[in-house]
Parts: structure tokens; sequence; C-alpha cells
């Protein structure tokens, strides 16, 4: 038997801490007991019901985790190998990480990149490893230290607190924009050299606009998108991976035409193996300068339901990491 946070739409859509047996997890080749997991954005959205995330019923939420391998049929994976998982549709189509066992496909899993320990990688988590590839992405677009100022919009959360920290360590002039001014300290601990509020950037935006930045990452969407791509420098480059302010995406061509820009998506769900692999080994190098007690903290998994409102109103920073019993 094992713990969960169970997902229910019947009688009417809950979640709650239930008590599971080996025998109800779902068909997987690779049995892990879990030992560290996360709650991201999405994971709030699933337990709390405030956006439909989950596909099917009863449903164990969390997106991501880390733990040890129990029993594999898998001759990739060996009992007591290290492993850990982002995405897959895990915590919306197949059962995830906020319980103490969760049984995956071996294609899903990656081997925990040494020196990372299970605590550091889901300190790290999902919103680590999506600012990581947003990262990648801006260096594939050739954005380099040198080419002007970083813009990442989300600050306070946790894929923008890791976009500070990553660009800040190699070296990138970084502007965090922010609905927090009082996080201030936080944001420059991180990195972050300049702070400009959000709300410069929430209202519909105008085709063009001051030239401001060479690069963004932007996990807001919405207005917030069109004015960062509209404030983009000639040959500038905006990386997209979120949608807190809303999935549209209402710009005009005008930046794309007259200034080259470039706007790039990124998915961390469905990524390649060879993708995730580079970016978390990248991110276990760099470990060190993530200041991880700083952008993150622990609950137990029973506090996970309450904790899900708080972030969705916005009372949480950076990330909550979930220590599974």
């Amino acid at each position: 038997m094992f713990n969960a946070i169970v997902i229910e739409k019947e009688p009417h859509y809950h979640a709650r801490l239930a008590t599971l047996s080996e025998a109800d997890l779902p068909k997987g080749e690779v049995l892990v007991r879990v030992e560290y997991s996360t709650l991201n954005y999405k994971d709030a959205l699933a337990i709390t019901g405030k956006s439909p995330v989950v596909r099917q019923f009863p449903m164990v939420a969390g997106i991501d985790f880390a733990g040890t391998v129990i029993a594999s049929q898998s001759p990739e994976f060996q009992e007591g190998d290290k492993v850990l998982l982002n995405g897959w549709g895990v915590g919306e189509k197949h059962w995830g990480g906020l319980a103490e066992k969760a049984c995956v496909p071996a294609n899903w899993l990656i081997p925990l990149p040494a020196p990372l320990t299970c605590q550091q990688a889901m300190a790290i988590g999902t919103a680590g490893y999506t600012a990581m590839l947003c990262v990648q992405a801006l260096q594939k677009q050739g954005i380099q230290p040198d080419k002007g100022k970083i813009l990442v919009t989300g600050a306070n959360g946790g894929v923008g607190s890791f976009a500070i920290a990553i660009l800040a360590h190699l070296g990138y002039h970084v502007v965090a924009s922010t609905g927090r001014p009082s996080e201030t300290a936080y944001l420059q601990a991180l990195g972050a050299k300049e702070i400009i509020h959000r709300e410069t950037l929430s209202a519909p935006a105008k085709p063009l606009m001051k030239e401001q930045w060479i690069g963004a990452i932007d996990s807001v969407g919405s207005h917030t998108l069109a004015n960062v791509c509209a404030s983009l420098q000639y040959g500038g480059v905006a990386v997209a991976c979120g949608l807190a302010q809303g999935m549209d995406f209402p710009a005009t061509v005008a930046p794309f035409i007259l200034r080259g820009i470039t706007l790039v998506g990124v998915d961390s769900v469905m990524c390649q193996k060879n993708d995730r692999l580079l970016a978390w080994q990248q991110l276990a190098n760099m470990a060190d300068a993530l200041h991880l007690p700083q952008i993150s903290h622990e609950i137990p998994l029973n506090d996970a339901i309450n904790t899900a409102t708080a972030l969705l109103k916005g009372d949480i920073q950076g990330r909550v990491v979930v220590k599974i019993p």
C-alpha cells in the first residue's frame, strides 16, 4: 500500500490524499519508489480543477518525480538506479509523481545525472529543466551575453527564477519582470541586474515599441508576450514557454518583418530524450550556482493540496519541493 494525491471527478471534482495498492498502478516497465516530487503551476491547476488539465480519472497528480527503481522489465534500468521524470503526460493522462510509488514506461525516464541528489533534481524540477531548454534555445539562435539584455517575465515563478539564475551564471545581463516589486532583493540575489513591473508589459501592445532587449524568456503569454516581441531589438529572439496570462497572442507581424525577430516555442513535456539529457547534464554541472536553497522550499505530501491553492493565488515564491514519505 502507498499514499498518493488522487484527483477524482465524482461526485464532484476534488483532490484527496488516498491510500492505494500496487495493483492499482497503471502498466509500465519500471516501478519507482518516489523520493521527491514538486508542485508546479500545472499541478496546481489540476489539483484545484481551475483548468481542464486532467484527461482521465481517477488521476494521481504530479508532472515530475525523482526516486529509486524498485523493479524493472527494461534492460535500461536496474533495481537501485536513481532516475527522474519530467512530462510525458504524467499527472494528466498517466498517474504521476505526487505518490510514494509510480509505474511508467522506461523511455520516459532518464538516469539521475551526477552529482545531483533526488532532492536537488526536484528542487530544479520541470521549472528548472524548462528554463534550461529556453536558455539553450536562445543560444541556438546565436544570442550570446555580449549581444544585449535578456528579459525574463514571470520572474518570481519557478521557470522565471531559474531562467534568471542560469542566465546570470552564464554572464547575461538579466532584466526581471515581476508583479511583486517587494521581491526585488530575491531577484537581485539570483542575478537580475534590473527589475521592471509586469504592468509595463501587460496592457495591449502597440505594433512596434522602443527596442529594449535582444532576447526574452516568457512564461506569461497573451499581451505580455506581444509587448515583449514589440520591444525586441533588431534580430532579437523571444522564447515562449508558458501562458499564465493567457494562451492568446494579440500581436502584429510588424516586429517580425521590420526588425527580423524570431519567436521560438519550447515544450518540456514531449521533448526528445537527447535534448533532455543535455539539459539535465548542464543543470547538474551548474547546480551549485542555481541558488537551490533560495529558489525552493520543501513541504510534505499531505500539504500539497492546500499549497496548490496558495500557488494559484500567487502567494508562493520560487519552487515547491514535495518530500514523499
